[in-house]
């Protein structure tokens, strides 16, 4: 999966009033977007370094990946086209995706950075008053300096339903999007615990009730501020599938030999849905 970068690790304790240095490496984000560069043929990716720039760049620290210390510059009013660093350009996310890049951990940067540098853009200013917040002194929070609100990065919990029915899984592809085999999914709500959301996501999507609910593992998907967890589950009773056309376009019953799976194996979803082919699960 994605964040399996072993023996690299991410270590992401902010360390307040860090300073860049010549050698850290600048994430740059503009409207979901990092200045990078990605070469096509070696399959690599390059971030620029802070040695890079020609001009004082403003930056906040958000973590590190063994001796490496990567900083956010955020914001399209801090440089300009003509100050990128030679040979980088602004990649969406879906060019960390499209295929395999190397070294791995740097995807992964990008993907847990977009998580921070939304948060930063989103809490400028105070929710609950308006004014501008200032960076807190001791710990990653954003602090409103007129009522005192501290707000905390935000993680959506999240589900990934395997459901069973002998030597078959549920496969669903959505309906806009995300082209490639899917299981159902979806956010939890307030007041939900996950198990009520296994319940009510499949219900929704596929008109499916389940039982035997069962944990399986973690991920985190900074792409959208997520904690995925993943749930393996039985279904219960009548097997005809009633599919959530407003967001499906494919539900289906697949024998495990029949699974395909995703063409990159980073996501929890993948490795769920490999578990069941290979019979592991």
């Amino acid at each position: 999966m994605i964040q399996e970068i072993q023996p690299k690790k991410l270590v992401n304790a902010y360390r307040v009033g860090e300073k860049a240095g010549a050698e850290s490496i600048i994430l740059f984000h503009i409207d979901g977007k990092f200045l990078a560069r990605i070469d096509e043929e070696q399959k690599t990716i390059t971030y620029p370094r802070l040695k890079d720039f020609n001009i004082q760049l403003s930056t906040v620290f958000l973590f590190s990946i063994d001796d490496e210390e990567f900083f956010l510059v955020n914001g399209a009013d801090e440089i300009s086209e003509l100050n990128y660093p030679d040979g980088f350009e602004l990649c969406d996310m879906k060019a960390f995706r499209r295929e395999y890049l190397f070294p791995k951990h740097y995807v992964y940067a990008a993907f847990t950075a977009l998580q921070l540098a939304e948060w930063y853009e989103g809490t400028v200013y105070c929710g609950k008053c308006g004014s501008k917040t200032k960076h807190s002194e001791t710990e990653r929070a954003k602090v409103c300096p007129n009522c005192g609100k501290v707000v905390y990065p935000r993680i959506n919990p999240a589900v990934i339903v395997g459901v069973t029915n002998g030597d078959r899984l549920l496969l669903t592809k959505y309906r806009v999007g995300y082209s490639n085999n899917a299981l159902v999914a979806g956010f939890t709500e307030i007041g939900e615990t996950l198990e009520e959301t296994v319940e009510r996501e499949v219900m929704e999507e596929t008109g499916l009730k389940v039982k035997n609910i069962r944990y399986y593992k973690s991920q985190p998907w900074g792409i959208a501020s997520d904690i995925l967890m993943g749930f393996y589950c039985d279904v219960d009773g009548d097997d005809e599938i009633k599919m959530d056309e407003s967001e499906l376009k494919y539900a289906q019953w697949v024998p495990r030999e029949e699974i395909v799976l995703q063409p990159l194996e980073y996501s929890l979803t993948n490795e769920m849905m490999k578990m069941f082919k290979e019979s592991k699960v």
